[in-house]
């Protein structure tokens, strides 16, 4: 294949004594620059006119345009009578918010966010209910980017009010219970020459109180001395104790609080490292119900108590052998979440502790995001699974009672999905499990596409999804495998694949598809590994390390040039996860597995479909750009090495509907001509 011309330069950099060459650090200028531009337009161009020509493309478009069409609602946020939710009807570019007035009352479209682009690329993101329920904060966000833009809204009458509040990211919404304003987190004001990929810094907490400027906000939480930690703001269901997450991207976090009643306002952290993760639950008076691994890397749920002067943790529900993945307050009881390989159990306790049974579930799947109040017995769960549709329940904690409250009608036959969970050896020995998603008549090898994720102990759960059904739909098999670098199994299980470590999670993807095969569930030459974000960069990796071990590769978003990826937005966030570029012994260990800089020219590689955002500003596309320019430069053999670039469409979410499906599409015909699933496999 012919691709654009791509020129080189002769930058080159001695890192510690250690030569490297850069030559497509001119990519790194953003579409700003009339050359990354015309570069971008020419590579987006090729690939599509590929892309285009690929005979499974229009029917995985009309296949995924049926999947996708239905009815999508979130769990409810119950404020007093009202319950406030967001929902798709199908094929909308955007969800929209919705209120209910009563258990049965009729629904009434909030905000519509549809509306608010041509394009249908400004989404509606955080927002979060006053106390009673009548004021709305929410946050806008344009083309896909972090950055958020949050207003209110009068629920009653339907107006926005004038308050407008900017430079919003990596924020939670948290009212004061008074209903006078809620604390947010931002960054300061950037400098003028700021571009799209300029470095962030000093994230802080603040208290807009409503109907004053931005100006006015009083700063609540910052670190200066450490500009490079994330905090995040929550307040106690009494009103009473901000809580404060600060994390400094991976490998832990710290609790704050906030005594609202003193004048004051002083910050009190209650542990000063991020040596491991805490979360803070919420209080019952001054007692603070708090999640922790320290001393339980699985997880354990602890109270302090904040009149002392020096609070000491108390352990109230103790280590199991199953990961806590979620503990919430709700009707004078903790709903404690665990996963036992990969899969939600749910467990009850009094508020002392003393085991108060199980909440069934209605099946084998993933069960969150409870949501509900302490001195109320109505709250609410989601429960899904691979074949299983995204239902929301209504559950009575009184009398530990579910019912359905919505769930979604499906056109596919959700009888004929099976899903099975396998656990294979990774090159070390340590069993990891694998979750295989196909159709019941497809018996013998098969089209697969390997799917992880493996970082930020980020735990990958069965899901429904109508992209990856569509694959199944058509014959193929979809393999999910929880490499370390994830939280499936705790702490250990995250530090198994970050840092110096992180070569454990190329090596349980690399043996996933070696089992795959030997199993005969992938066909010998139909293999195709996939990921996004830290999952592109896994993709890019292990490409590098066996490239014969795959006929396509899709690497969405990734994390390709690992020298420089702290120079960017909020790379530096990254550090702890990956290591610091600066520090020798990190700089080794990372140049050892860079995508970009381990491409083995002379070696047959997989047909590889890179995707990316121009208006990504997590990931930034240069990472994407510049792996592209080095493969296509490399002698790989024949298949194709395609970058394809959306506009306004940033690292993932807020995508329109329309986009997604496009995007899907394109990569799953792909995989399916570089795979064999292009010949009608199972059809």
């Amino acid at each position: 294949m012919i691709y654009p011309e791509t020129s080189r330069s002769d930058v080159a950099e001695e890192h510690f004594g250690t030569r490297v060459a850069d030559p497509y650090r001119w990519l790194e200028g953003d579409g700003g620059s009339p050359d990354v531009a015309a570069w971008m337009a020419a590579q987006d161009k090729a690939a599509r006119a590929y892309l285009g020509r690929l005979p499974m493309r229009g029917v995985f478009r009309e296949l995924l345009t049926t999947l996708f069409d239905h009815e999508r609602l979130t769990t409810p946020e119950k404020r007093g009578a009202r319950y406030f939710f967001t929902r798709n009807a199908g094929l909308d570019n955007q969800a929209v918010l919705v209120l209910r007035d009563g258990a049965g009352g009729p629904d009434r479209v909030l905000i519509d966010p549809n509306n608010w682009s041509e394009d249908g690329a400004t989404a509606l993101a955080e927002w979060s209910p006053s106390e009673d329920g009548t004021l709305l904060a929410f946050a806008m966000q344009d083309g896909g980017t972090d950055w958020r833009t949050i207003r209110v809204l009068n629920v009653s009458i339907g107006d926005v009010l004038d308050d407008e509040l900017v430079r919003v990211r990596f924020s939670a919404i948290a009212w004061a219970r008074d209903g006078s304003g809620f604390f947010y987190s931002r960054f300061p004001e950037p400098q003028a020459e700021a571009t799209l990929q300029a470095r962030v810094g000093g994230h802080a907490v603040y208290f807009h109180a409503l109907g004053t400027a931005q100006s006015e906000d009083r700063l609540v939480y910052s670190t200066p001395e450490q500009p490079h930690l994330v905090h995040m703001a929550g307040v106690t269901e009494d009103g009473r104790y901000a809580m404060i997450f600060t994390t400094p991207g991976s490998g832990g976090s710290a609790p704050t609080v906030v005594d609202l009643t003193s004048p004051d306002w002083a910050p009190r952290t209650l542990v000063p490292d991020f040596d491991h993760y805490w979360a803070i639950l919420g209080s019952v008076g001054s007692r603070l119900f708090l999640t922790t691994q320290k001393g339980a890397e699985r997880g354990k749920i602890v109270t302090c108590d904040l009149r002392d002067p020096e609070p000491a943790f108390t352990d109230l529900v103790p280590e199991k052998d199953a990961v806590l993945n979620d503990a919430v307050l709700l009707g004078g009881r903790l709903i404690v979440s665990y996963l036992s390989d990969a899969q939600t159990h749910v467990e009850r306790y009094r508020l002392d502790g003393t085991p108060d049974g199980v909440v069934e579930m209605p099946g084998i799947g993933s069960a969150g995001g409870f949501r509900g109040r302490l001195d109320d017995d109505e709250a609410f769960f989601v429960f899904t699974s691979y074949n299983t549709p995204t239902t929301i329940y209504s559950y009575d904690v009184a009398t530990n009672s579910r019912t359905v409250w919505a769930t979604p009608k499906v056109t596919l036959d959700l009888d004929s999905i099976v899903v099975e969970q396998r656990f294979f050896s990774s090159k070390d020995g340590t069993e990891v499990p694998m979750f295989i998603v196909r159709r019941a008549d497809i018996t013998g090898p098969a089209p697969t596409i390997l799917y992880a994720y493996g970082g930020y102990a980020i735990s990958v759960v069965p899901v429904y999804s109508p992209a990856q059904l569509a694959w199944v739909e058509r014959g193929g098999v979809i393999a999910v495998a929880n490499i370390r670098g994830g939280g499936e199994y705790g702490k250990s299980w995250h530090d198994g694949g970050r840092l110096f470590n992180k070569q454990n999670s190329f090596d349980d993807f690399i043996a996933a598809g070696e089992y795959l095969k030997a199993e005969g569930i992938a066909t010998p030459d139909g293999l195709a590994s996939q990921g996004e974000s830290n999952g592109g960069l896994l993709v890019g990796a292990v490409v590098n390390q066996r490239p014969d071990l795959f006929a396509a590769a899709l690497a969405g978003v990734g994390v390709m040039d690992m020298l420089r990826f702290d120079r960017f937005t909020g790379g530096a966030f990254w550090v702890s996860e990956y290591g610091d570029p600066a520090r020798e012994a990190d700089f080794r260990n990372l140049l050892g597995y860079s995508p970009y800089h381990n491409i083995r020219a002379g070696e047959p590689y997989p047909a590889i479909l890179v995707t990316t955002a121009d208006t990504d500003d997590r990931v930034v596309p240069a990472h994407s750009f510049k792996y592209v320019a080095a493969l296509q430069a490399a002698d790989l053999g024949d298949r194709p090495r395609l970058l394809r670039i959306d506009t306004r469409a940033g690292h993932g979410a807020g995508k329109p509907m329309r986009q997604a499906i496009d995007e899907i599409a394109d990569m799953w015909a792909f995989a399916a001509r570089w795979t064999g699933l292009e010949t009608d496999h199972g059809h």
